[in-house]
Formats: structure tokens, sequence, C-alpha cells
């Protein structure tokens, strides 16, 4: 069965696109640990993050650097967190987390409701550089 990801990709499901490639797409987390948490994918579904080819790999971090740059350019914070954990979607993905203090990214804490006028606010200038 398609991950929840591929589904996004091929259209099946709804979500927040801030930007995409012919390889990868960065979307809104619709159960956010903070507002304007992200998460970037490859469009191919891979389990394991460390499965990916070299290149992979390496397109996937670079596409993760510009989306990071420019979610902290429009998400008031002081740095962006990145994590990747790959246990409860069996598909590569990299979180991306505004961070105002160490506890914005405590994945055990109880998610934020997202703010959809800042989903739609984000979707409609998120541009990469």
């Amino acid at each position: 069965m398609a991950s929840i990801f591929l589904r996004i990709v091929n259209g099946e499901l709804p979500a927040y696109i801030l930007a995409q490639d012919e390889f990868h797409m960065a979307i809104l987390d619709i159960n956010p640990l903070v507002q304007g948490h992200v998460l970037v994918f490859p469009k191919q579904e891979v389990d394991y993050l460390f499965d990916l080819d070299h290149d992979s790999y390496q397109a996937l971090m670079a596409f993760t650097n510009r989306v990071a740059i420019r979610l902290k350019e429009l998400v008031p914070c002081t740095r962006i967190g990145v994590s990747v954990i790959g246990l409860e979607v069996p598909h590569v993905h990299v979180h991306l987390i505004p961070l105002n203090s160490i506890n914005d990214m405590n994945f055990s804490r109880e998610k934020a409701p997202l703010d959809i006028s800042l989903a739609n606010k984000l979707v409609a200038t998120f541009e990469l550089r």
C-alpha cells in the first residue's frame, strides 16, 4: 500500500504544499509540533533515510536546506530544527520545525492544531530562492 506521502504526491490526498521539484516535496504538517512545522520528502517512496543512494540523499538534503532557509524568513523563530525519525510513516521524511525553545522539538508533547490562516499564507508566499 502506498504511503501517505506517495498518495499526496499522486494527488490522492490534499496537502498544504509549500514547494516541490521533480524529485521532492515540502508540505505543512497537519498535526504540527509548532506552527510552520514542515515535512520534506522524496517523491520516490523509500522507507529509510540511509537506503537512499548517495545522490538522492544529497539532493534531498539540498532541497531541505532551501526549504529551511525560506521557512525561517517567513515564520518568526530563532532557528529551524531538523529531525529524521522514520518510525511512524514508511517513507523518508525530514521534519523542519521553527524553534524558539528546546521544547518546540519535543515529539512526545501534544500536537498543536494547524492554523489554517497561517497555512494558507505560507502556501501563497512560499517560493524557494
